[in-house]
């Protein structure tokens, strides 16, 4: 079996020395949508370096070689093809604003390993912290086809119950044509998200937008939609990828306030008559 859960959870946490600079915090809010209309004072808050904020979703990218997603594909006791590997979730919790730079240590391990039938799912957790403590902790859930189905623990559940009432606001953003190759540019560099001939061997008719663009993408939405632009408001932002974006299409995010410290957050593909992309979605905020 190519995953030993108990290998893989037994193993000691790896770490790694990161760093970002402002440069690297302009290309990833590029790679999410940021600047357009490109002169708009909102999008200069993520575009131009004089007046730049960063976007809590960045620490998702932070330090592109960290040992996150793809490190999480070579942790002791896991062998997986590649083309069989989704990312199936991601929760980031912030302990502190993100700063515009920095140099931070990464600390890295596969917390839960779950058999789902007919596929296993890994829990990879990072934390970050730099010489003033905590920054942020990544939480990814990667989904791996066919891997399932040797009697582990099949883990919770998180799907939720879907809101029964109107939106309290609900935006559509358009993808770029040129999109995931902008966005790749920030350190994943699976060829699932470029190369047609790998897209086609996962089975896809195209490249796939990367989720965590779609998760970028989103929390932008609500920021700027909901919390004013300021970023520093969001504690935490978890979701569940229920299905695949291709460039070029519309995302239509819906939000609901159910109260004054989160937002919940469903988004789908407008052009595929409103097929979900993420579900589950919370921000909590102050």
């Amino acid at each position: 079996m190519p995953i030993d859960a108990a290998k893989a959870l037994a193993a000691e946490p790896r770490s790694a020395e990161i760093a970002w600079t402002r440069k690297d915090v302009l290309l990833y809010h590029l790679g999410i949508g940021a600047g357009i209309p490109a002169t708009d004072p909102d999008e200069l808050r993520y575009t131009l370096e004089s007046r730049l904020h960063v976007l809590p979703s960045f620490a998702t990218v932070a330090g592109a070689g960290s040992p996150d997603v793809i490190g999480g594909l070579n942790a002791p006791g896991v062998d997986v093809d590649l083309a069989k590997v989704l990312h199936g979730g991601q929760r980031v919790a912030l302990h502190r604003p993100l700063p515009v730079e920095g140099r931070a240590t990464a600390t890295s391990r596969v917390a839960a390993v779950y058999d789902k039938g007919k596929a296993a799912v890994l829990v990879m957790r990072t934390d970050v912290a730099d010489t003033d403590g905590p920054l942020w902790t990544n939480e990814a859930q990667i989904f791996v086809r066919g891997e399932g189905g040797w009697g582990g623990e099949r883990g919770p559940s998180a799907r939720q119950e879907p809101p029964s009432t109107a939106p309290d606001k609900e935006v559509e953003r358009v993808v770029r044509e040129d999109q995931a190759l902008l966005y790749r540019l920030s350190g994943d560099w699976n060829p699932l998200h470029a190369d047609p001939e790998f897209a086609a061997r996962a089975g896809f008719d195209r490249p796939i937008l990367h989720g965590l663009c779609t998760y970028g993408i989103t929390l932008k939405a609500v920021v700027d939609t909901v919390l004013d632009g300021e970023v520093a408001r969001v504690r935490s932002y978890g979701t569940r990828f229920a299905g695949v974006v291709f460039p070029g299409e519309t995302l239509r995010i819906r939000m609901w306030r159910p109260d004054d410290h989160s937002v919940r957050v469903a988004v789908s593909a407008v052009d595929r008559d409103d097929a979900p992309v993420l579900a589950d979605t919370l921000v909590e905020h102050e």
